[in-house]
C-alpha cells in the first residue's frame, strides 16, 4: 500500500502567512492559468488578484511559480507569477538546448503579452533575472522596470557550487522525509515546514510512492539551468547578456544578497555599476540567492518601493 500525501497547492498559503507575521482572513485570490505558447506546449502561471496585473515575477531555475507565494501576500497587489519552461506545471519544451535565457524569453514573452501586458515591472530571480535581461531584447515593448534579485550575467562556477551541488544531487527519492532531510541539509537557515511547504509545490509523488522534481520528472538524463555552466557553454549560455543589460534604458534595481550563499560578489556590482551606471542596488544582509525564500517581507518591501514608491 503505497502512503499517498495530500497536496493542496491553494491550501497552504496560512503557513505562510503565519510563519512571516501577515494578516490572514482567508486564502488570496489565485489561479493557474495555462498559455499555449508552441504548437501542443503549454506555459502555466499563476495569477494573483482579480485587477490587471502590475508586476509579473520570474523565479530561477529548479524553482516554480510558487517559491514568490510569501512575496506577492505581502505585496497584496494583482500579479502574475510564471513557471518557466520546463518547471512546476509548464510543458517541457523538448530540448534542453533551449533551456537558456534567450530561448526563455521567447516563451515568456507570450505569456506576458497574453496575461499581463501593461505590468509596471518585471521581478526577475536568478534564471528568471538572466531571461528577464534577454527579454529587454525580445520584447522591450513588455519590459518598463527590471528588479533582478541575487544575479548578473557571467556567473562564476564556484559561487554557486552549492546551488549546483543541490541540482545535480538525487533527482528521485523514495519518500518525502528522505526529500525533506536532503533540502534541510542544504537550507539550513530556513524552517522546516517552509521546506516541507516548497517541496509540495515543486516536487510530485509518482504512482509508486516515490517523489521526483518537477523539473526533472520528464528528463533525468537533463538538470535544469541554474548550475552556471563552464567553457564554450558558458559563451553560448550568457551570450549577449551583458550587452543587454549595459543597453537596458529602464529603471533597473539588483537585490543582492549578502550572505555567503549568494553568487554574487563585489566584482559583479563594480561591473554592473560600469556597464549600467544609472542601476540601483540594494544590499540584504540577511539573504542569500534565493531572497524571496530567506527575506521575502524585505523583498517585497524593496519591490514596493521601487515600483510604487517613486
Amino acid at each position: 500500500m503505497v502512503d499517498r500525501i495530500d497536496y493542496d497547492e491553494f491550501g497552504l498559503f496560512h503557513e505562510n502567512a503565519q510563519e512571516h507575521g501577515l494578516a490572514y482572513d482567508g486564502p488570496p485570490e489565485v489561479r493557474r492559468v495555462g498559455v499555449e505558447v508552441a504548437p501542443d506546449r503549454t506555459m502555466s502561471a499563476l495569477v494573483w488578484g482579480t485587477g490587471e496585473p502590475e508586476l509579473v515575477l520570474l523565479h530561477g531555475g529548479a524553482q516554480n511559480a510558487h517559491t514568490w507565494d510569501t512575496v506577492a501576500m505581502a505585496l497584496g497587489r494583482p500579479l502574475v507569477a510564471v513557471d518557466l519552461p520546463g518547471h512546476g506545471h509548464s510543458d517541457w519544451p523538448g530540448d534542453a538546448a533551449v533551456l537558456n535565457p534567450r530561448a526563455m524569453a521567447d516563451d515568456v514573452a507570450v505569456v506576458i503579452e497574453r496575461l499581463a501586458p501593461a505590468a509596471g515591472m518585471l521581478v526577475g530571480m536568478s534564471l528568471g533575472g538572466l531571461t528577464t535581461i534577454a527579454l529587454t531584447k525580445v520584447a522591450p515593448d513588455l519590459v518598463r522596470r527590471v528588479v533582478l534579485v541575487d544575479v548578473l550575467p557571467g556567473l562564476k562556477g564556484e559561487r554557486s557550487k552549492h546551488i549546483t551541488d543541490f541540482i545535480n544531487g538525487p533527482q528521485s527519492f523514495s519518500s518525502l522525509d528522505e526529500l525533506l532531510e536532503l533540502t534541510v541539509q542544504f537550507n539550513p537557515t530556513r524552517s522546516e515546514s517552509s521546506l516541507r511547504r516548497g517541496i509540495l509545490h515543486n516536487a510530485e509523488q509518482q504512482e509508486d510512492g516515490t517523489w521526483v522534481w518537477r523539473w526533472a520528472r520528464h528528463r533525468p538524463q537533463a538538470a535544469p539551468r541554474d548550475s552556471v555552466p563552464t567553457g564554450a557553454e558558458a559563451d553560448t549560455f550568457y551570450d549577449g547578456l551583458w550587452e543587454a543589460a549595459s543597453s537596458i534604458t529602464v529603471p533597473l534595481l539588483l537585490a543582492r544578497g549578502m550572505r555567503a550563499d549568494s553568487v554574487l560578489g563585489d566584482e559583479d556590482e563594480a561591473e554592473l555599476a560600469r556597464r549600467l551606471p544609472s542601476a540601483r542596488v540594494v544590499h540584504v544582509e540577511d539573504g542569500g540567492h534565493s531572497l524571496q525564500g530567506d527575506t521575502p517581507l524585505e523583498l517585497a518591501a524593496i519591490i514596493e518601493d521601487f515600483v510604487f514608491g517613486s
